[in-house]
């Protein structure tokens, strides 16, 4: 059984590694069912083009919990909080009902985790656990200086109750993915008892069969004009300050190398870069931009772009960027769906990140890597090397597709259908 709260049509990031495997792991003689959200509980948009190309031989049951209009009241936000009951009964009907060797849950809805110990008590069967993002992350705490979502307050309300759930969650699985090596790492030094749980690298894959569906999107639809005579380079996900390094490196660069030619007709597209109820978003790019005198050419669009929109924004763009952080263990969900889309792409990525690894082994993008000591004007002067000169920004880069194939959604069914029999 998979479980996954917000789910297609819902249009969340969290829900994107089993929607692209989905289609495949019968093939891998897997046969699933997957436990869900309604979509009227969700405060996420929906975007039917997702829900459009789902396996019909999947059964997909939809729950009801307390109504989405009742997430702004204090502790109601999350979805967990709103139908973690609703989801338990379901699931425990369906654990009653059928026989599943495994419950697999792939959400950022955390909270939902506590559902496996529950259910294993209940009808003893075993839960793996998928981490996109860290449950517990040490990362604020060691910055300070860098305001976490929701603000300091929020955050160490929440933080703490996490310290607390993740322990009584974590010992009782029988494995966990994660995204990034660094979290079973963090996991492993938080906790000795972690050690020996089964865990597998899994970054998130691209689907090739997603572009094969973009035509019924209008060009209208896009952010910009692609045909306006514009240069349009375009990055979709969040911002925040953690960016700001590789930011002001490509910033500076642009300012200071950039050809006057390119400038006046270049225009860099930042869309849906925080995670805010849309309207209520709050720029984190456009400020810096404006420090490099860039504000006539850098937009920044604050509301999240439904996925069919985003796939087709990417392959309408004259070049793709993808802005790593700070945080070393952080690795950029979106690049293989930007490698998949074949246009010209500049990744600036702290020198740990998976991403450089996986950029040198694949091909198909410039990479331009930093580390917490390079300096604004040695990370321009590499990226206007590598990007700038001899107009690389307009060269699309030879991309090894066996390589890349443990990355699309075909090869990570095999991996993770594999890891889960272990974990049985």
């Amino acid at each position: 059984m998979l479980v996954s709260p917000r789910f297609p049509p819902t249009s969340a990031a969290d829900s994107q590694r089993l929607r692209m495997v989905l289609p495949h792991l019968a093939s891998q003689g897997c046969n699933a069912e997957l436990l869900t959200v309604d979509p009227i509980c969700c405060a996420s948009e929906c975007d039917s083009w997702q829900a459009t190309h789902l396996p019909s031989d999947v059964p997909i049951h939809r729950v009801r919990g307390l109504s989405r209009h009742l997430a702004r009241l204090p502790g109601l936000g999350s979805i967990d909080a709103r139908c973690h009951r609703a989801l338990a009964r379901a699931g425990s009907r369906l654990l009653r009902q059928r026989r599943f060797d495994l419950v697999y849950f792939s959400t950022t809805e955390f909270g939902c985790f506590r559902l496996g110990p529950l259910w294993k008590h209940r009808h003893g069967v075993p839960f793996v656990l998928d981490y996109q993002d860290p449950w517990v992350n040490d990362h604020y705490r060691l910055h300070p200086e860098i305001i976490p979502p929701g603000g300091q307050l929020k955050y160490a309300v929440v933080d703490r109750l996490h310290r607390i759930q993740e322990p009584c969650v974590l010992r009782h699985a029988a494995g966990y993915t994660a995204v990034s090596a660094a979290y079973p790492a963090q996991l492993q030094a938080r906790y000795p008892f972690a050690s020996p749980i089964p865990s597998m690298v899994l970054p998130f894959p691209g689907s090739e069969a997603d572009f094969q569906h973009l035509d019924a999107i209008p060009t209208s639809k896009l952010p910009f004009d692609p045909r306006d005579g514009l240069i349009h380079w375009v990055s979709i996900g969040r911002g925040g300050a953690d960016l700001h390094t590789a930011l002001s490196g490509l910033f500076e660069a642009i300012a200071r190398y950039a050809p006057a030619e390119l400038r006046q007709r270049l225009r860099l597209h930042f869309l849906g870069t925080s995670y805010a109820p849309a309207g209520r978003g709050i720029p984190s790019i456009a400020p810096l931009a404006a420090r490099f005198g860039l504000s006539a050419i850098v937009e920044e669009r604050t509301d999240r772009l439904p996925l069919s929109r985003a796939l087709a924004t990417l392959k309408a763009a004259d070049a793709l960027l993808v802005l790593g952080s700070n945080d070393p263990g952080y690795t950029a969900s979106k690049l293989v769906p930007y490698l998949l889309a074949r246009r010209p792409l500049l990744a600036v990525m702290h020198e740990q990140s998976l991403v450089c690894e996986l950029l040198q082994r694949c091909g198909g993008g410039q990479l331009v890597s930093f580390s917490s000591d390079t300096t604004t004007d040695l990370l321009a002067s590499r990226i206007a090397g590598a990007w700038l000169a001899s107009d690389r920004h307009a060269q699309l880069l030879p991309l090894d597709r066996q390589a890349l194939r443990p990355h699309t959604a075909a090869g990570q069914a095999e991996q993770l259908v594999a890891f889960l029999r272990q974990c049985r």
